[in-house]
C-alpha cells in the first residue's frame, strides 16, 4: 500500500470526495493510489494534516490495551468509552482495515494477519480485548500422549487455532485484565469441550482470576436480539460481578429508533438515502423474484413444521440478528412498506444504528462489505456497559502491580 492509499484510507474519503477536496480529477487519485504516479508534496501535506488532526488525545488516558480480531472497532470503542487508549490493533480484512482506519486514524498501520506476529512485538499493554473466532480444539489425544510420555499443555490443545494467538499474548504480557466476545454457543461448541479448553487456559495454566462468564442480549440496549458471550478475566482477583453490568430492565429501544424517518429531518447520505425527504433508495426495495422466492422458501419449511423463513419487521420491532450473510437476501431483517410493497433490506446506515454505532461513523465500503462487517461486529452498547464495570477493577489491578514494584525498589 502506497503512503497515498493509507492516508486516504484513514481520512474516510472517497476516491470522489478525494478529488472534489484535494482539486485534482479521480484518475489522478487512483493513479496516486496504485503507486503509478507521485502525487505533490503539497498533496501529501494536505493530508497529512488532515489525519492529524483527527489523531485521538491520549492524554489522561486511564489504561492501554490492544485490539484483536479488531473488525471495524466495535471492542475499541467500547474501551475508549472507558477511558483506554488503544496502542495495537490486528485484523487481517482489507476491507475491514478500510472502515477501520476511516474511523480511528491512528498514526500508525494496522497490523494484518495475528498468527504471523510475535508477541514481542506487540507493544505492552494493560488490557487485551478480542472477539476471536470460535475454532474446535484437539483434546481426544492427550490421554494418548500421556501414555507415550509426550508433553502436552499449553500449547497442545489449542494450536493452530486463533485462540491459541490470544493465549500466547496473554502469556507473553500478562496485562492487568481482558475482554473476550464470542457467539453465545461457544459453550456448546464441540460437545462443550471447546468452553472446557477455554475456561482452563485462562484459569488454571495462565493463572488470570476468570469469573463465570455472562450471555448478554443486545435486545436490552438496540432493538436487536444478538446473544454473545463475554468472558472477561484479571490478573488478581478482584470483585467484579456481571450483576453489576445494569441492563435495562425493559427493552424500550424499537426498529423505529434505527429506521431512517424518510420525513426529511435528516440529510440524505450518499446512496442510502436520496433527495429533500431523504428517502430510502429504491435499490434497497426486494425485487418481485426474490420476494416470491422467500415468501414460497417460508411457506414450504412452515408446512414441514420448521421455524426458518423472512424476519419482517415494522417500527415497533425488535428485529432477529443481524448475520454476515446479510448481503445475500437480507432475509433476517425486512423492513415492512405497507400492503402490497414488497419490504426492502436495512441500508448500512440503519445497520450501523442496529449495532449501537453513532452517526459520525463512517461506511466508506461498498453494500455488500458494510453488511458483512455490522453482521460480524459486536453491538458497542453492551461491550461497553461491560467496560464501565470492569474500569474500576483495571485500575485497581494496574495500581497493585505498581505498589508491588516501588516495595522491590525500595
Amino acid at each position: 500500500m502506497t503512503e497515498f492509499e493509507l492516508l486516504l484510507q484513514k481520512t474516510g474519503h472517497s476516491v470522489a470526495e478525494a478529488a472534489k477536496i484535494i482539486g485534482y480529477s479521480e484518475g489522478h487519485i487512483y493513479r496516486w493510489k496504485r503507486g503509478e504516479e507521485t502525487p505533490r508534496e503539497g498533496v501529501m501535506t494536505l493530508l497529512r494534516m488532515e489525519v492529524g488532526a483527527r489523531q485521538p488525545d491520549s492524554a489522561g488516558a486511564a489504561f492501554s490495551f490492544v485490539d484483536l480480531f479488531a473488525g471495524i472497532g466495535g471492542l475499541r470503542k467500547a474501551m475508549e468509552s472507558a477511558g483506554g487508549r488503544c496502542v495495537f490493533t490486528s485484523e487481517w480484512d482489507r476491507f475491514a482495515q478500510q472502515t477501520y482506519d476511516a474511523n480511528f486514524p491512528d498514526n500508525r498501520p494496522i497490523a494484518g494477519d495475528i498468527t504471523e506476529i510475535e508477541a514481542e512485538e506487540i507493544p505492552e499493554h494493560d488490557v487485551l480485548v478480542a472477539g476471536f473466532p470460535c475454532q474446535p480444539f484437539s483434546i481426544a489425544g492427550v490421554s494418548k500422549k500421556n501414555a507415550l510420555g509426550r508433553a502436552h499443555g499449553f500449547d497442545d490443545e489449542t494450536q493452530g487455532t486463533l485462540f491459541f494467538d490470544v493465549l500466547r499474548i496473554l502469556k507473553h504480557h500478562r496485562p492487568a485484565a481482558f475482554m473476550l466476545e464470542n457467539v453465545k454457543n461457544l459453550r456448546s461448541h464441540d460437545k462443550g469441550r471447546t468452553f472446557q479448553v477455554i475456561m482452563r487456559k485462562l484459569r488454571d495454566e495462565l493463572g488470570y482470576y476468570v469469573p463465570e462468564p455472562r450471555v448478554i442480549d443486545a435486545a436490552h440496549f438496540v432493538p436487536q436480539h444478538r446473544e454473545r458471550i463475554v468472558i472477561v478475566g484479571f490478573r488478581e482477583e478482584v470483585p467484579f460481578s456481571f450483576d453489576d453490568v445494569l441492563l435495562p430492565a425493559h427493552r424500550e429501544r424499537r426498529m423505529r429508533d434505527i429506521l431512517h424517518p424518510e420525513n426529511g429531518i435528516e440529510s440524505p447520505e450518499g446512496h442510502f438515502t436520496l433527495g429533500n425527504d431523504a428517502a430510502v433508495s429504491d435499490k434497497y426495495t426486494l425485487s418481485d423474484k426474490l420476494w416470491a422466492y422467500l415468501q414460497g422458501y417460508a411457506a414450504k419449511h412452515k408446512a414441514a413444521g420448521n421455524g426458518f423463513g423472512f424476519g419482517l419487521v415494522d417500527g415497533d420491532s425488535i428485529s432477529r440478528t443481524l448475520s454476515a450473510r446479510y448481503y445475500k437476501d437480507g432475509s433476517e431483517i425486512l423492513v415492512c412498506r405497507g400492503a402490497g410493497n414488497n419490504p426492502r433490506r436495512l441500508t448500512p446506515r440503519e445497520c450501523a444504528r442496529l449495532m449501537g454505532y453513532g452517526e459520525d461513523f463512517r461506511i466508506p465500503v461498498s453494500d455488500t462489505q458494510a453488511y458483512k462487517q455490522f453482521g460480524n461486529s459486536v453491538a458497542v452498547p453492551v461491550f461497553a456497559e461491560v467496560a464501565r464495570v470492569m474500569l474500576p477493577h483495571i485500575l485497581s489491578v494496574i495500581e497493585s502491580e505498581n505498589q508491588k514494584s516501588l516495595s522491590k525498589v525500595g
